[in-house]
């Protein structure tokens, strides 16, 4: 199985939808999981969370309802893609169709101990779930210009993956790539 996530920014051009043909085409026969992230939605959260200072927790199960709704647009584009609300659900996913889109339950990463911060986002949440679904890769499709040369720790200072990426990724037994939207669609 690999984990794919896709950055909810890809949502504001035509990238997003060529990242799902992408793996629609080229992953054929191969178990995926698609984790959206947040996007637009998301970036609403922050803004009212400034607005009005509510705290972390509330502002947690709000982002992830933000992946939600970019899980839902994609089923919208892809509706042969299956969704999917948990981990168990994942796992007990007939073999074809071949590719699911995560739509995270905060009851089940709050149960898993998950932190409720803006250090983690969808980046931290796709390395966790490659983790629990004991994947064989994880890939990050970023908007981003993604150098050669760049770790996860310059990629944390430059806002690319969020602070706490290292720490779910240094837990992987699992090959790690982030790559730009083009050269993803680019790539096989």
């Amino acid at each position: 199985m690999i984990v794919i996530k896709i950055g909810g920014s890809l949502a504001q051009s035509r990238q997003l939808l060529a990242c799902l043909d992408t793996i629609g085409k080229n992953y054929q026969g191969r178990a995926v999981v698609i984790v959206p992230g947040g996007g637009g939605f998301a970036d609403q959260v922050r803004l009212s969370q400034q607005v009005w200072q509510f705290d972390d927790k509330t502002a947690h199960a709000m982002a992830i309802m933000a992946m939600r709704q970019m899980a839902l647009m994609f089923h919208g584009l892809k509706h042969e893609f299956v969704l999917a609300h948990s981990v168990d659900a994942i796992l007990k996913l007939p073999a074809s169709p071949n590719v699911a889109i995560w739509s995270p339950d905060v009851d089940e990463l709050d149960q898993a101990g998950v932190a409720a911060s803006w250090d983690i986002t969808s980046d931290s949440l796709a390395a966790w779930l490659a983790t629990r679904l004991s994947a064989e890769a994880l890939v990050l499709v970023k908007s981003a210009a993604i150098g050669t040369r760049m770790d996860w720790q310059d990629l944390a200072k430059q806002g690319i993956v969020d602070k706490a990426f290292k720490g779910f990724a240094d837990q992987a037994n699992f090959p790690i790539t982030i790559i730009n939207a083009q050269q993803f669609n680019g790539r096989i």
